[in-house]
C-alpha cells in the first residue's frame, strides 16, 4: 500500500470472478494523482473567443468547472511564439527583442476562465515556437541560453502580474531538441526570481534520451520534476522509472473526438498508470475551435467551431473524462492493486488518503479504442464478471455510487448515468459486476457526481456568405480580428496615429522576421477566413503596403490548405508590389503564375484590391478597375478566402469584404 492508504482493494481469486489473479503491481514510490487535462495547444481555441454568450459560458463549464462536464485537472497552454504550431500561429508576448505586451492571444483569457471555474486547476506552458530575435538568424533557440531562459521567464511573471495568474509547470521546447545546459540555466533563472515552485517538465517528446541524461548529470535530474513523454501507447520505460520522477503523458489522444476517440481516451486513461505508471495523461487538444480542414480537425474533446451559429457539440471524449476527474483530485494516490482484467480491459484503485476510495473500470475493445497513434497490438475483450474484495479501511464502506458509460452500439449507448448504489452492508465488502465490452464503470464512495446539461445549443450554420470587417474597434478585448486564422505571421488590431480618416484602426501583419519555427511555416504571411466550400466568391480588401520596393501584399479565394501543411498551399492569389507590379498566382509559394504585368502601386499608400472567382475564371481590380480579367482557373475548386504579404514585413489591411452569396 501507497504512503497514507489505510486499506486495499483486491480482486478476489474466486474462480467466477473471471478476474483470476491480476499480479501485484510495486509501486515505485508515493504516485500523485494529477490527472487528465486538456491541452490548449498549436492554436486550437482559436474560434472560442468569437462564441457569442451564453454559448461561450456553457461550452467552458463543460471542460472546466468542478463536477459538472470533463471537470479537467490540467490546462496545459502554448506559450505563443509567432510561428506554425499545427493549426495555425500564435503570438508571442515579446515580437521584438525590446517589446513585451502580456496581453496578445486568447491563452491569458481562456486560463483565467479556466481558474475562475476551477480555482485548483493546474497550469502548464510550453513553447512550441520562439520569436524570430531570439535566434539570432538561425532557426534555433538556445543560441543564448540565457536569453531564451529570460524570455520564458518573462512569460511566467507576466502571467501573474498582469493576470494573477500562478504557471506551475513548464517545458523545454515542444517535441523538439532539448539543451541540457539550458534546462539548468532555466532553473537557476526561475529561482532567482523566486519561482521556486514552478516545476519543469522534459522534454514533451520520447522517453529517450532525456532519461539517461538525467541519470547521468546529477544537476540535470536535479532540475526537472517531471518527465513528460508524448504519444507513449501506455507503456514506459526503465530508465525513465529509474530516475524516481513522476512521469506523465504529457500529450497524448489526438484522435477524432467520435466514440472510437473515447474509447481510445477510455483506455489510455487507465492503461497509461496500469502499464506504464504515468500519473497525468494530458489530452492534445482541449477543444476543436478552429476551421475543421485544418490538419486534425475535431481530435479534441468536445467541438465548438461555429461561432456564427452559436453550434457546439458536447462529444463523448468528455463524458469519459468525467469517468476519472469527478471522482479524484490532484494529490489522490493510486492503490498498487491495479491491473489488467482477465478477458481484457483494465481497473486502477485511487484513495484521497482520508477514506474516500474510487475505482474506475474500462473494457474497451481494439476495434473501438485505437488512438491516432501509435500502432495497437491486437487484444481480445470479452463479457466477464469481476468479483472486488475492499479490505482494511475500505471494509468498512457501506455504499458506493455506480457511473456508467456503453459506447459502440447506438441502441445500447450511454454516457456518464448514474446507475443504483452498491449496498455492502451484509456483503463482507464483496461486490461482483458483470462486464461487456465498450464499458466504463467508477465504483466511488463520492457523491458529487453529476452530468451537467443546458438546453441545446443552437443549429448549426455554414459561415455566413456575406461578410465584412472594417476593424474599427478602440479597444480591442482580443488582440486579432474575429474568424480569421494566421497561418503563418500575426495579424493585430492596430490603430495608425497619424491617420484621422477611414484607415484609423486596421489589422497589420506585425511580424518582421521569421521565427524560430516548430513547422514548416510559409516563407509568405498568410491568415485565412470563411468556409472552406466556397467557390464562387468575390473579395475586396483595402490593402497598404509599408516596405518600399521589396513589399507586396495579397488577398486569395479558394485557399486548400492551412496549418502545418500551409507552404504547399493552392488557391487564386492576388499580389500587388512596391515595385509596381502585380501577380496572380495559384499557389502561396508564388510557382504557378497565371498573369504579371506592371501597375502604378507604390509603398505608404492605400489601394483597393477586389479577387472576384466564378467558376473557371477569376478576374481582379485595382481600385475599381480591371487589372486582369477571365484568367482561367481550374483548381482548386473551393477553399477560403485570405490576406496576407510577399514576406515577413509589415502591412495593413482594412474594409475586408467577401460575398460569397453569388
Amino acid at each position: 500500500m501507497l504512503g497514507k492508504v489505510h486499506g486495499a482493494v483486491s480482486p478476489c481469486p474466486l474462480p467466477l470472478a473471471g478476474l483470476g489473479h491480476p499480479t501485484s503491481i510495486r509501486s515505485p514510490k508515493e504516485r500523485h494523482l494529477h490527472q487528465i487535462s486538456g491541452e490548449r495547444q498549436k492554436a486550437t481555441s482559436r474560434l472560442l473567443v468569437n462564441y457569442p454568450e451564453p454559448y461561450r459560458s456553457q461550452i467552458l463549464d463543460y471542460l472546466f468547472k468542478p463536477y459538472f462536464g470533463a471537470s479537467l485537472h490540467i490546462l496545459k497552454v502554448e506559450i505563443g511564439g509567432d510561428g506554425q504550431t499545427t493549426d495555425g500561429t500564435e503570438p508571442s508576448h515579446m515580437h521584438y527583442a525590446l517589446d513585451e505586451n502580456y496581453y496578445r492571444g486568447y491563452e491569458w483569457w481562456l486560463m483565467k476562465e479556466a481558474k475562475k471555474r476551477n480555482p485548483n486547476i493546474t497550469l502548464i506552458g510550453l513553447p512550441w515556437s520562439f520569436p524570430g530575435w531570439l535566434g539570432k538568424g538561425f532557426n534555433w533557440p538556445y543560441i543564448n541560453l540565457q536569453l531564451t531562459a529570460y524570455y520564458i521567464v518573462t512569460w511566467i511573471m507576466g502571467a501573474k502580474h498582469y493576470h494573477d495568474l500562478d504557471i506551475d509547470y513548464v517545458g523545454i521546447w515542444n517535441e523538439r531538441s532539448y539543451d541540457t545546459n539550458y534546462i539548468k540555466v532555466l532553473r537557476k533563472m526561475l529561482n532567482y526570481q523566486g519561482l521556486h515552485r514552478v516545476k519543469i517538465i522534459a522534454s514533451d517528446n520520447l522517453w529517450e534520451p532525456i532519461s539517461a541524461s538525467m541519470l547521468l548529470d546529477a544537476d540535470l535530474l536535479k532540475a526537472i520534476d517531471v518527465i513528460g513523454a508524448h504519444y507513449p501507447g501506455t507503456h514506459s520505460i526503465r530508465d525513465a522509472k529509474l530516475t524516481a520522477k513522476k512521469l506523465w503523458a504529457s500529450e497524448d489522444f489526438s484522435t477524432l473526438n467520435s466514440d472510437m476517440g473515447a474509447g481510445c481516451w477510455g483506455r489510455i486513461l487507465n492503461q497509461n498508470y496500469v502499464n506504464g505508471y504515468m500519473t497525468s495523461t494530458i489530452a492534445w487538444n482541449l477543444v476543436a475551435s478552429y476551421y475543421e480542414q485544418l490538419p486534425y480537425g475535431r481530435c479534441s474533446l468536445m467541438t465548438a467551431q461555429e461561432p456564427w451559429s452559436g453550434h457546439y457539440e458536447v462529444a463523448s471524449p468528455v463524458w469519459v473524462t468525467a469517468h476519472t476527474t469527478q471522482f479524484t483530485q490532484p494529490g489522490w494516490y493510486y492503490l498498487k492493486t491495479v491491473g489488467h482484467l482477465e478477458k481484457g480491459g483494465s481497473y486502477v484503485a485511487l484513495t484521497d488518503g482520508l477514506g474516500n476510495l474510487t475505482i474506475i473500470i474500462e473494457t474497451m475493445s481494439h476495434k473501438h479504442s485505437m488512438c491516432i497513434r501509435p500502432y495497437l497490438p491486437y487484444f481480445n475483450v470479452s463479457q466477464q464478471f469481476a468479483t472486488f474484495v475492499l479490505k482494511g479501511s475500505f471494509s468498512e464502506i457501506q455504499e458506493l455510487q455506480v457511473w456508467y458509460t456503453k459506447l459502440g452500439n447506438p441502441s445500447e449507448r450511454f454516457l456518464f448515468k448514474q446507475l443504483d448504489s452498491l449496498w455492502l452492508l451484509d456483503s463482507g465488502g464483496i461486490f461482483t459486476l458483470e462486464l461487456q465490452e465498450d464499458e466504463l464503470f467508477t465504483i466511488t464512495t463520492l457523491t458529487t457526481g453529476l452530468k451537467g446539461s443546458y438546453p441545446l445549443p443552437p443549429k448549426s450554420r455554414p459561415f455566413p456568405s456575406t461578410y465584412r470587417d472594417d476593424f474599427n474597434v478602440d479597444y480591442p478585448y482580443f488582440s486579432e480580428a474575429p474568424n480569421f486564422a494566421d497561418q503563418t505571421g500575426v495579424f493585430e488590431y492596430f490603430m495608425n496615429i497619424e491617420d484621422t480618416g477611414e484607415h484609423r484602426f486596421t489589422l497589420r501583419q506585425v511580424l518582421n522576421q521569421r521565427p524560430v519555427t516548430w513547422a514548416a511555416d510559409a516563407s509568405n504571411t498568410i491568415s485565412i477566413i470563411g468556409d472552406y466550400t466556397w467557390t464562387n466568391l468575390t473579395i475586396m480588401c483595402d490593402v497598404y503596403i509599408e516596405t518600399p520596393d521589396t513589399g507586396g501584399v495579397f488577398i486569395a479565394g479558394r485557399v486548400n490548405k492551412g496549418g502545418i501543411w500551409i507552404r504547399s498551399a493552392r488557391g487564386i492569389f492576388f499580389w500587388i508590389f512596391a515595385n509596381g507590379s502585380y501577380r496572380v498566382t495559384g499557389d502561396l509559394a508564388g510557382w504557378i503564375i497565371y498573369a504579371l504585368g506592371r501597375v502604378e502601386v507604390t509603398a505608404k499608400k492605400w489601394y483597393t484590391l477586389t479577387l472576384t472567382i466564378k467558376g473557371r475564371l477569376a478576374s481582379g481590380m485595382l481600385n475599381g478597375k480591371f487589372l486582369w480579367t477571365d484568367i482561367p482557373v481550374n483548381f482548386p475548386k473551393n477553399g477560403w478566402a485570405a490576406i496576407g504579404t510577399y514576406s515577413f514585413e509589415f502591412a495593413q489591411f482594412d474594409n475586408f469584404h467577401v460575398d460569397a452569396a453569388h
